[in-house]
C-alpha cells in the first residue's frame, strides 16, 4: 500500500472473490458482508446476470461519449422515469457526489432565471452528508468535513431539523436538500408527515426540494426511491451507490427539465455503455425481486434479526432505526460501537460505523437467509465476546 494515498483505515484483508453476500479473502476464509460496499453491491458479489450483461457489453462498445446517443442510457432513464413515478428527466455522472454536484447546479440556475431577484441559497440539515467535493461538502452540516478545506461557496445555511428549515427561510433561497434517512449522519429517518408538510409548503413558495437519495435509492428502503416510501413528488432527486451493482453511476432525476440547456453541464464518462447497461439489468433485477415479494420477505427476516439483537443485548444497544435494509443498532455509547465494528470484523463480519454512536447494516438486497443467519450467528459472538 505504499504508493497508495493514506486517506482510508483499512482492515488488512485482500478479497479475492465474492458470491451473494459472502466474500472469500486470499487464504480461503469467508466473510459475511453486511455492508455490500458501502450500499453499492445491491444485487450481490458475483451475480451472474450482471456479469453477463457488463462482459456482453464491454465486447460491444465500453464507451463512445454523449456527443452520440446511447442506447441502454435512454432506456434506463425510461425506467427510472417510469419506476420513480416522478415525470421528468435524467442527466447521468458517475458518484453521488457528481449526483449532488448536478443538483446544485439545476437549483442555482432555476434561482437565476426565474423570479425578479437571484436566488441562490441552499439549506441543509445539520448532521447530513451529501458528498466530498468543495460545494457538497459545503452542503454537508457536519463541521467535522469543512476542516482544511475552504473557503468554500457561499449561500449554504444549515437548519437544525425540519422545523427549523422554516426558520431559516429568506428571499434569496431557492432550494432545500435533505436525505429522508441520513445514513453516514447515523441512518436517522425523518417523520412522514413532517416531510410531506414540508414538500407541500416548500411548492407554495416556489422553492425547490432535493432529495439526495444517493444511498435510500434503488429499491435500498424496500420502495424503487424513500421518496415513494414518503409519498411525496420533489423538484430533484439524486441516486447513486446500488443503481450500478458495483459499477460507477450516478443520477439526477428532475421535474425542471428546461433549466440546463446543451453546455451548462456535461460529464465525459456518465452514462456510458458499460454504466447504463449494467445499472439496466440491475433496476430488472432488484424490480423482480420487488414485484414476486423476496425483497420484502427478506427486509422483514433481516428486521426480525435487529429487533432480536436489541432485545438481547439492552445493555449495549438503545434501538434498532431504520427501514428496508438500510438499517442500524444505535450503541450506548460510541466506544461500544467502534469495539462492535472491530470484533465483528475478526469473528469475519463486515458491519459499518455511522454517525456518533450507531452500527450499520447494509446488505446486498438479494441477501440470502442463510447468509442473514450466518451473519447474525457471527455478531453474536461477537457481541458475547464483548460482554465477558
Amino acid at each position: 500500500m505504499q504508493y497508495l494515498l493514506n486517506t482510508y483505515a483499512r482492515f488488512d484483508v485482500q478479497f479475492e472473490k465474492g458470491m451473494s453476500a459472502t466474500l472469500w479473502d486470499k487464504n480461503g476464509e469467508n466473510y459475511i458482508d453486511f455492508t455490500s460496499g458501502i450500499g453499492v453491491v445491491s444485487v450481490g458479489h458475483g451475480n451472474e446476470r450482471l456479469a453477463n450483461v457488463i462482459c456482453s457489453q464491454a465486447k460491444n462498445i465500453i464507451h463512445i461519449s454523449n456527443l452520440y446517443r446511447i442506447e441502454p442510457q435512454e432506456k434506463l432513464a425510461e425506467e427510472i422515469v417510469k419506476k420513480s413515478g416522478i415525470e421528468g428527466g435524467i442527466f447521468f455522472c458517475n458518484s453521488g457526489a457528481e449526483a449532488n454536484e448536478t443538483a446544485l447546479k439545476i437549483a442555482r440556475k432555476y434561482g437565476e432565471v426565474n423570479g425578479e431577484i437571484k436566488r441562490y441559497k441552499v439549506i441543509t440539515l445539520e448532521n447530513s452528508f451529501h458528498g466530498r467535493t468543495i460545494s457538497t461538502l459545503k452542503a454537508t452540516g457536519q463541521p467535522k468535513f469543512h476542516q482544511y478545506f475552504g473557503p468554500f461557496p457561499d449561500g449554504f445555511t444549515y437548519a437544525k431539523d425540519i422545523a427549523d428549515i422554516y426558520n431559516k427561510i429568506d428571499d434569496k433561497t431557492v432550494a432545500v436538500m435533505i436525505e429522508l434517512i441520513q445514513g453516514e449522519g447515523g441512518v436517522n429517518p425523518f417523520d412522514k408527515e413532517e416531510i410531506q408538510n414540508l414538500a407541500k409548503f416548500l411548492k407554495e413558495k416556489n422553492i425547490l426540494l432535493i432529495v439526495d437519495e444517493v444511498q435510500t435509492g434503488i429499491y435500498r428502503t424496500g420502495e424503487f426511491l424513500a421518496s415513494n416510501l414518503y409519498e411525496i413528488k420533489p423538484d430533484i432527486v439524486t441516486m447513486a451507490k446500488g443503481l450500478g451493482g458495483g459499477v460507477p453511476i450516478g443520477a439526477v432525476l428532475t421535474t425542471h427539465t428546461d433549466v440546463l440547456k446543451p453546455g451548462d453541464h456535461g460529464s465525459t464518462f456518465g452514462g456510458n455503455y458499460l454504466a447504463t447497461a449494467a445499472a439496466l439489468e440491475v433496476v430488472k433485477i432488484l424490480d423482480e425481486e420487488k414485484r414476486n415479494g423476496k425483497l420484502a420477505d427478506t427486509i422483514e427476516y433481516f428486521e426480525n434479526k435487529l429487533l432480536e439483537i436489541a432485545k438481547e443485548y439492552p445493555e449495549m444497544f438503545e434501538s434498532v432505526s431504520g427501514y428496508g435494509l438500510m438499517r442500524a443498532l444505535r450503541a450506548k455509547t460510541p466506544e461500544i460501537r467502534d469495539e462492535v465494528v472491530k470484533k465483528a470484523f475478526e469473528n469475519k463480519l463486515l458491519i459499518l460505523k455511522a454517525g456518533t454512536h450507531s452500527v450499520r447494516f447494509l446488505p446486498p438486497l438479494t441477501i440470502t437467509k442463510d447468509e442473514i443467519d450466518e451473519g447474525f450467528e457471527r455478531l453474536k459472538i461477537t457481541l458475547n465476546s464483548l460482554e465477558k
